[in-house]
């Protein structure tokens, strides 16, 4: 910002500033006021105007803009439903109210009692016989015909980013009916919802770094969670037979377009199924979102366009790398071999790395960005897959799947893991990965084995990133455009 526009920000800043002073001095000190009984809102107006007009309605709101200054003014008020016109007449407020409200500047915040009419122009107006301001704008808004536009801004001051940019709103509007929405359709299918302790003494549920605080009256570091899913399962060994639970995850990792440090994640657990199961359920549950949310089966999102209402395509991620990679690994030897490949392939990978963790490479590489229709990849290997049942007539692979659409991840769900001798020993290899310099390999969990060891059903488990959920339904960008306060570095 330049000197002059420097000294002309200090000015208006005084400006203001003297004129709330001046109010004060005069009793009318808007900070004083507690309530304003509002009983319509802007879209009401605006939806139903033959029931409204000539009615008295009592709203309340931010001033937008200004029209006219004679006798006659014209102003843009809204509120949390969207804006109206208010018409403003020297005649009908008096001389003494009249040159008050002149007085007031854009973002002040004001309630008004008026009558609601059309304009012989047209517009749907209200027609103000009385104001009264109920809070004072200190600082100007960004200048109307160019907005708020620096995107570093527009998410370091969200509640400016949704004072001048209506559609953020309706993204965020969005994404509360999409979690109201899941929580309708998973009660209504005898889900319970749950709570669990987000410090744990264990760090695992996922591949992931986590937080590490200290809770100085037990003298121990704790770990903010990083996945949800051991707790749960507890609950279904427990007996529950159908739970979830929606919150927040932290996990220590990189800020990217598709990846903020804490992330709200749904997890739902179901006896008696497997991951077909939650195929299905998956699938269901995308469309019901899609539907009564959007009311379209038929969702945008950048240049594509997809139809959410065709059955999901199915493909193993061995299929999908021969598809895409056009490598088969079902040639492919041992390790060995598997890395051999991989050097042909320019595909980077560490000394640790067994035949299973490079065909998940190759199909980062290859896969995933070939992705564009929801498709279910399925039949991870072993190695990347520590909680997930092998599959009965291949042991090298699982009953898991990874939904993706147009590139990225939305879901991950397996047949869970239910033998406790088994998962021993995927702990114990996940042990010597952390033991080897992998911090997000998972640390040994002696209770949750415990509990394993009572006895836990047949078991189908699945995860949503529910951000990324909101981003696919509001054709969002990045993930800090469907957080309202997304992760930033301080400015100093």
């Amino acid at each position: 910002m330049s000197t002059e526009e420097n000294q002309e920000l200090s000015e208006i800043l005084q400006v203001r500033r003297d004129k709330l002073t001046n109010l004060q001095e005069s009793g009318k000190n808007p900070f004083t006021i507690t309530k304003y009984d509002v009983d319509t809102h802007t879209n009401q107006i605006a939806d139903t105007f033959e029931e409204y007009e000539g009615k008295i309605v009592k709203i309340a709101g931010r001033l937008m803009s200004k029209r006219g200054m004679g006798k006659v003014c014209f102003c843009d008020l809204t509120d949390v439903k969207g804006k109206v016109q208010i018409f403003v007449k020297k005649d009908l407020l008096g001389d003494e109210n009249y040159d008050e409200f002149k007085k007031l500047d854009i973002g002040d915040i004001i309630g008004v009692v008026g009558e609601v009419f059309r304009t012989q122009r047209g517009e749907i107006s209200v027609k103000i016989s009385e104001y009264t301001l109920l809070s004072k704008s200190l600082l100007p808004l960004p200048e109307k015909f160019h907005g708020l536009t620096d995107v570093d801004m527009r998410y370091r001051q969200r509640y400016l980013d949704l004072i001048m940019n209506p559609e953020v709103k309706d993204t965020f509007v969005k994404r509360t009916q999409i979690i109201r929405e899941i929580r309708s359709f998973l009660d209504a299918k005898s889900f319970m919802e749950v709570e669990t302790p987000v410090l744990h003494s264990i760090a695992g549920g996922a591949a992931a770094r986590p937080f590490i605080t200290h809770h100085n009256a037990l003298n121990i570091d704790m770990y903010m969670r990083i996945a949800l899913e051991l707790h749960l399962k507890r609950l279904i060994v427990g007996g529950f037979e159908r739970v979830y639970e929606i919150g927040r995850v932290f996990r220590n990792e990189g800020v990217s377009v598709r990846h903020n440090p804490e992330f709200t994640l749904l997890e739902l657990y179901q006896a008696y199924t497997d991951f077909n199961g939650m195929m299905d359920l998956t699938e269901e549950l995308i469309r019901h979102l899609a539907h009564t949310v959007l009311g379209t089966g038929t969702v945008t999102f950048g240049e594509h366009t997809l139809d959410l209402d065709k059955p999901f395509a199915r493909l193993s991620m061995k299929d999908a790398v021969k598809k895409y990679g056009n490598v088969d690994f079902d040639e492919v030897a041992d390790d060995d071999a598997a890395k051999q490949l991989a050097k042909e392939h320019h595909i980077d990978f560490e000394d640790r790395h067994k035949k299973g963790d490079i065909l998940n490479l190759f199909f980062e590489k290859y896969g995933e960005e070939n992705i564009i229709e929801p498709t279910f990849i399925m039949e991870h290997p072993v190695e990347i897959s520590p909680l997930a049942k092998k599959k009965p007539n291949d042991p090298a692979y699982t009953e898991r799947f990874e939904l993706f659409i147009i590139g990225r991840e939305y879901g991950n769900a397996f047949s869970e893991l239910n033998d406790p001798i088994d998962q021993r020993q995927r702990f114990l290899n996940q042990v010597a990965l952390r033991e080897a310099g992998d911090d997000e390999a998972s640390m040994m969990d002696e209770d949750y084995l415990t509990a394993m060891e009572y006895g836990l059903p047949p078991t189908g488990g699945l995860g949503i990133g529910i951000d990324r959920l909101v981003m696919l339904l509001t054709n969002s960008a990045s993930i800090r455009d469907v957080l309202l306060f997304p992760t930033m570095k301080p400015l100093s």
